[in-house]
């Protein structure tokens, strides 16, 4: 999404302020999806002039805002959490006014002190859920040593976190540093003596801290793993062990996760002390996203990714791909049709994934191939398109993959290209539906085009090609056209003129 500077018309004084492209862009990555109504003045009056609990009645357009499966009465103020004078001018000062669901439910709690474990899907403010009770709880006695630890997956996801700590917490003199590798430790081991409150580091970063001694977390007290279950798809498991083992006894743990596999499982039952659980929604894809299988042959998937491509209308597109090769491979590819493109996937450079990121986020590129290791930590709103070049491992996978489009108030498409091998996967995510996701067959693509010859007479020996790793029973089946959707899994379907020329509604 590209973020221009706007100007707004302020609520208390009618004058004119400029609401900046970088403002915005920290507003829509901590889950508030509306506008402040309030200039930077009026805002900083209000600061410093606490209204008691339920008085600011400004709230309404933020409320139409909010995701309307949650009972309203879990939706209250910022000033009803009793948040420090200074926490709660930050919230202000950013244009806060009304907690998203994630953040109504748990910072009561983790205010009070206790375990939470927090089940909500990418983009619902979680960020904030747990900003906000940590700078509350170092504020109060700051002690100039790291207190304050938070675990994530990717350096994206940590860059982001720490600037939330720096927005939110402009007030309080809380110092964050972001640690994740990719760039040098030095400055970091310089950035770190001069004295951190918070620590918001991936974890292989933050054990090379820890070994080379240029961090001491013997006083930490509030740890938070954020994306619990992607750590764990990442195997950063070990990782997490090994700094728990490094932390004080006493702590309040706080972890927050789209889904429950059972690494995380057994993580909270070892390491969390009563656990409250706060859930927004169900563990499983939103609503908001519009969900199709496209039955296909492995050879036939890159003429139907650029038939489709062609044929729907887009404003962003993630393509998701099973190994780091075949992005490169597919990204190729459509450059070569035309397509404005970029790949991304673990072997990159730091400089050239974030290039990559930074140029889909502007728009610059309307199609991102990526990795599920890659992708993770993208804060992308408006993605419109995700489509699944090959089928996921697990049906978790499958619900971090689709859950990048449809976040907050948007809607989505997640498209899926099923082949006859992964009729398995195909029923274990209808099971966690809970019903039959439609079939489609694109208008006027060409099934009947036969495998080609290499394909028949030998069997790939890598993943490399776009068409994919292919088994002996996916061999045996190449030497058969594809006149048909082949029946076992993709029977009871009807192929409609309304499933190619709606998909750009």
């Amino acid at each position: 999404m590209i973020f221009q500077n706007k100007t707004l018309e302020c609520s208390d004084c009618g004058t004119g302020f400029t609401f900046s492209a970088s403002e915005q862009k920290f507003f829509h990555s901590n889950g508030f999806h509306s506008e402040p109504k309030r200039c930077p003045a009026c805002r900083e009056k209000r600061s410093h002039n606490t209204l008691p609990a339920g008085n600011d009645t400004d709230v309404s357009d933020d409320v139409a805002a909010r995701t309307p499966e949650i009972p309203a009465e879990t939706v209250g103020d910022f000033e009803s959490f009793g948040l420090r004078p200074n926490v709660l001018a930050g919230v202000r000062l950013s244009g806060y006014t009304v907690p998203t669901p994630i953040q109504s439910k748990a910072m009561p709690h983790v205010l009070a002190g206790r375990d939470v474990i927090g089940l909500a899907q990418t983009g619902t403010g979680k960020t904030a859920a747990f900003v906000l009770p940590m700078l509350n709880s170092l504020e109060a006695h700051r002690h100039g040593n790291i207190r304050g630890l938070v675990i994530s997956p990717t350096r994206e996801l940590a860059e982001q976190t720490n600037e939330s700590f720096a927005s939110l917490g402009r007030r309080t003199g809380i110092r964050s540093i972001s640690l994740y590798g990719g760039v040098g430790m030095f400055q970091q081991m310089r950035n770190l003596r001069d004295g951190v409150d918070v620590a918001v580091a991936c974890p292989g970063r933050l054990l090379d801290h820890v070994w080379q001694g240029s961090i001491d977390l013997s006083n930490v007290e509030m740890l938070v793993i954020d994306e619990a279950d992607r750590m764990f798809d990442m195997g950063f498991l070990p990782d997490i062990q090994n700094i728990l083992r490094c932390l004080p006894q006493k702590k309040q743990i706080l972890l927050f996760s789209a889904t429950m596999p059972d690494d995380v499982r057994q993580l909270v039952q070892t390491y969390l002390h009563e656990p409250i659980t706060v859930q927004i929604g169900h563990v499983a894809p939103a609503s908001s996203v519009t969900q199709s299988f496209y039955p296909v042959r492995q050879y036939l998937k890159s003429a139907l990714l650029l038939d489709l491509l062609r044929q729907v209308e887009t404003s962003s597109v993630v393509v998701f791909t099973r190994t780091k090769h075949r992005a490169e491979r597919v990204a190729e590819q459509l450059k070569n049709s035309g397509f404005k493109v970029v790949s991304l996937q673990g072997n990159l450079a730091q400089s050239r994934r974030q290039a990559a990121i930074d140029s889909f986020r502007r728009g610059k590129v309307k199609i991102l191939v990526a990795t599920d290791i890659a992708s993770r930590g993208i804060d992308v709103l408006r993605i419109s398109h995700v489509i699944n070049f090959d089928m996921p491992d697990t049906t978790d996978a499958y619900t971090h993959r689709i859950g990048r489009t449809g976040r907050i108030d948007q809607t989505g498409e997640a498209y899926t290209f099923i082949c006859p091998e992964d009729a398995e996967m195909v029923h274990a995510i209808e099971r966690m539906l809970g019903k039959k996701v439609e079939r489609r067959i694109l208008d006027g693509f060409n099934y009947d085009v036969e495998a080609p010859k290499t394909e028949k007479t030998r069997r790939p020996v890598s993943g490399n090609r776009i068409g994919g790793r292919a088994s002996a029973a996916r061999t045996s089946n190449s030497r058969v056209p594809y006149n048909r959707a082949p029946r076992a899994i993709f029977s009871k379907t009807k192929t409609t003129q309304r499933n190619s020329t709606q998909l750009s509604s």
